[in-house]
C-alpha cells in the first residue's frame, strides 16, 4: 500500500507529525502574532494567563484538519488507492457525523469547506463541488493531502492527478490543486531520505515538466506560487501562505517541536499552518523524534492505531 522504499519511522513520523501539529495549534488559531505567547512558552498547554481560543476543547484535540487528513487516510487504506468518490463520501461523513472527529465532535469547519460539501450532499460530482466559491484559495484541502503521498506507489503523475482530484472535493481553484501537487512532491522526496533543499528543488522540476501540457496550472506554479519576491508566510488561511510559511518555518527549524512551536508562532491560523509544516517536519525527523509529552497527551489516539494498523508498511 505504501511504498517499500519509504522508513516505517518516517511514514508514522508524517502522520503523527501532522495531527500533533494540529493539535499544539488549536487553542492559538485566530491570534495575531503579537499576541501569541513567547517560543519558549508555546506548548500543547498554553500558560495560564492566555486564553485558549476554544475555552470547551480539551487540550490534545485536534481539529478538522487532522480529522479529514484521516478520512484520506481510511480512504486510501480501504480501497487500496486513490477513490475520489469514497473520499468525498467519508468527508461529507466527517462534517455530518463526526467520522474521524475527536468524540464526534466537529469544530472550525471552514466556510468553503462547508458551502462545498452541501452542494455535493445535494448530488453533485466531488471533482465539482469544490468549484462552488471559484475564487476561493483557501487551506483546507492543503491541509489533509499528506494522507496521498504516505500512501502512493505510482507515478509522479499520478500523485499530482490525485492531489489535484482530492483538492476539488472543497478546494476547485487551480491555485488550491497546485499547492497540494507542490506539497505531495515535496513529502515523496523526503520519503525517498532526500534533504528538505533536495525535495523541494526536484519537486519543482518534476511538477514544471508535468505541467508542460496544463499552461494554467503552470503558469499559477511560476507566477503566484514559486516567486521569493512573493513574502507572504505570515500563517493566513490563504493556501500559498500556508504552504510558504510551513517551508519557511522547516528551513528555519533544526528539530520537529522547533517547526511546530515557529508555525504556531506566525499567528492567525495556527492549527493548520503546524499541522501542514508538521507533516512534512515528522517525516523529516521521524517519528523517533516527535517530542514523546505531545504525543502522549492527544486525544483519540486509540482509533488512529486501529487505521494504522492496517497500512502495509
Amino acid at each position: 500500500m505504501c511504498n517499500k522504499s519509504y522508513s516505517k519511522n518516517k511514514i508514522l513520523g508524517g502522520i503523527w507529525g501532522l495531527i500533533i501539529g494540529d493539535a499544539v495549534g488549536v487553542p492559538y488559531e485566530y491570534y495575531e502574532a503579537s499576541q501569541i505567547p513567547k517560543l519558549e512558552e508555546i506548548d500543547l498547554d498554553p500558560p495560564s494567563w492566555f486564553k485558549k481560543s476554544y475555552t470547551d476543547v480539551p487540550i490534545g484535540t485536534y481539529s478538522d484538519d487532522s480529522a479529514q487528513f484521516l478520512c484520506v487516510l481510511d480512504s486510501y487504506i480501504e480501497c487500496r488507492g486513490f477513490d475520489v468518490d469514497n473520499l468525498a463520501y467519508k468527508i461529507f461523513k466527517w462534517l455530518n457525523n463526526g467520522l474521524w472527529a475527536v468524540d464526534k465532535i466537529v469544530f472550525d469547519v471552514g466556510n468553503q469547506t462547508l458551502a462545498a460539501l452541501k452542494i455535493y450532499g445535494n448530488g453533485v460530482s466531488p471533482l465539482e463541488s469544490g468549484l462552488i466559491i471559484p475564487e476561493g484559495k483557501g487551506n483546507g484541502s492543503l491541509m489533509r493531502v499528506l494522507g496521498i503521498p504516505l500512501l502512493h506507489r505510482g507515478t509522479d503523475e499520478e500523485l499530482v492527478e490525485f492531489s489535484h482530484k482530492q483538492s476539488l472535493i472543497t478546494h476547485g481553484n487551480v491555485c488550491c490543486q497546485v499547492c497540494c501537487a507542490l506539497y505531495s512532491l515535496i513529502a515523496k522526496n523526503l520519503l525517498l531520505e532526500k534533504g528538505f533543499e533536495e525535495a523541494y528543488s526536484n519537486a519543482v522540476s518534476t511538477l514544471k515538466k508535468i505541467y508542460e501540457s496544463k499552461n494554467e496550472h503552470l503558469n499559477e506554479l511560476e507566477n503566484n506560487i514559486l516567486p521569493d519576491n512573493i513574502l507572504l508566510e505570515s500563517g493566513t488561511g490563504y493556501v500559498v501562505d500556508c504552504l510558504k510559511s510551513s517551508i519557511k518555518v522547516i528551513r528555519e527549524s533544526n528539530s520537529y517541536e522547533d517547526v511546530v512551536k515557529k508555525a504556531v508562532a506566525m499567528g492567525y491560523d495556527t492549527d493548520t499552518t503546524a499541522a501542514v509544516a508538521g507533516g512534512l517536519a515528522g517525516i523529516i525527523y521521524g517519528y523517533d523524534n516527535i517530542k514523546k509529552e505531545w504525543y502522549e497527551r492527544l486525544r483519540g489516539k486509540e482509533k488512529i492505531f486501529k487505521l494504522i494498523d492496517k497500512i502495509e508498511f
